[in-house]
């Protein structure tokens, strides 16, 4: 029988993965300018941390983890998410101890169970961020700015910053009442998600994507109408200072997170090139997440981002800064220029240049053709008359022109001219 990939994964191929690397240099030159440090937590978790740290509740916990027992009986689960376990290491670390203010990284696969479609899958990757030791607002603004910052690095524009405050433990029982209330009296017309959600977690209510639905939470209660003033004061200074730094956003009464842990602001990116399912960011504030794992009292700001969705967006034929082809494609003519160039293009390695050579001893046009396709800067053409004469041939591939290159020095001027050549992707 054939062996496939598993339904909701996929293979990240060579011609792909380039594009990838780019994407993830630019976040470590974004973040770290902001002053992120990475972290890379263990891909699989005790259960217990997961469905402590998300809620019982939520999609995640209830139908998308991958759980299983190991060997010793103990019941493990592929991370969903990467906030738990980032909290989970700060505080096995004692990392709280040394400093007031930590700033993390992050970057991996998660795992979910759920239904495969554009631009999600089970086996997925995210970018994430987790600023821990503050409930200063301008940290929820500063990390905001830092991922507008990132997404115009990408040269992305079509996309929409909208945020909102989900109220603490103070103010939000009141506001949960008061919207359980109010949804009583649209049960018949909520979907069944909606009718089993309401009891439990009424927010979840308003993040419902069935269209019907959304137009109805229109008219439930809005928590900024409910948030206490100390809520109400974080809330508008993050508004104060998004607005300083001419950031363009809008405030949305109906965006919950769907995990049980965000308190005060909370936020989403979007793009309208996505679709119904359109967000391609999300994140927010949650001050108690650390105390609920026996942690000292840590407020925290972050967010995670999906890759699939983020790189099918980004418009790489437009990007000139992406990872270079080969500097050099070495074509060797017959068995002597075979042997005779294996050491120097081991030379041309030694000394940084990407080199990419034939190995079949093909035909001149055959390798002309590998050269071409490799997308190389130069072919390196030795053939025995090139031996004989101490001069090979390098034949510019973007313009055509060719010129000798002593064998002697060789590499010291193919060196000279890719560093001096202006490359037009």
């Amino acid at each position: 029988m054939k062996i496939q990939a598993i339904r909701g994964v996929k293979d990240i191929l060579p011609d792909e993965i380039k594009k990838w690397h780019w994407v993830e240099n630019k976040a470590y030159q974004i973040f770290s300018r902001y002053g992120f440090k990475e972290i890379r937590p263990p891909i699989f978790e005790k259960t217990k941390l997961f469905s402590r740290g998300l809620g019982e509740t939520t999609d995640i916990v209830e139908k998308e983890m991958y759980t299983f027992e190991d060997r010793g009986g103990e019941k493990i689960t592929l991370r969903p998410e990467g906030t738990a376990s980032v909290v989970r290491a700060f505080i096995e670390h004692k990392m709280f101890a040394s400093q007031t203010v930590h700033k993390f990284y992050y970057l991996g696969p998660m795992f979910r169970y759920e239904r495969p479609q554009a631009g999600r899958f089970r086996q997925f990757y995210q970018i994430g961020v987790e600023a821990m030791g503050t409930h200063d607002p301008s940290i929820d603004a500063e990390v905001m700015i830092m991922l507008m910052d990132f997404f115009n690095s990408l040269s992305l524009n079509q996309f929409e910053l909208q945020i909102n405050s989900l109220g603490c433990d103070k103010c939000r029982p009141q506001y949960r009442e008061a919207l359980q209330q109010s949804i009583i009296n649209h049960l018949p017309d909520l979907c069944d998600n909606c009718n089993k959600r309401y009891k439990k977690n009424p927010l979840r209510v308003l993040d419902c994507k069935v269209k019907l639905d959304m137009e109805i939470t229109l008219s439930l209660p809005k928590i900024t109408d409910h948030i206490c003033g100390e809520c109400k004061n974080h809330f508008e200074k993050v508004n104060t200072f998004l607005r300083e730094t001419e950031i363009p956003y809008s405030i949305d009464p109906r965006l919950v997170r769907g995990l049980d842990y965000y308190t005060h602001t909370a936020f989403e990116i979007t793009s309208s090139k996505l679709g119904a399912q359109n967000a391609i960011c999300g994140g927010g504030r949650y001050n108690t997440l650390v105390e609920q794992f026996d942690g000292p009292s840590t407020p925290c700001f972050g967010f995670a981002l999906g890759l699939e969705r983020l790189i099918s967006l980004i418009p790489f034929e437009n990007i000139k800064d992406i990872d270079k082809n080969p500097d050099v494609f070495v074509i060797s003519l017959g068995e002597k220029a075979k042997s005779g160039t294996f050491n120097l293009v081991h030379r041309l390695r030694s000394a940084g240049l990407s080199v990419e050579r034939d190995y079949d001893g093909s035909s001149m046009k055959s390798q002309m053709r590998k050269a071409n396709k490799s997308e190389s800067r130069f072919a390196l053409i030795i053939g025995e008359n090139e031996i004989n004469s101490g001069k090979y041939q390098l034949k510019n591939m973007q313009n055509g022109t060719q010129s000798n290159v002593t064998a002697d020095s060789c590499v010291e001027e193919i060196i000279s001219l890719t560093s001096n050549q202006v490359i037009e992707l």
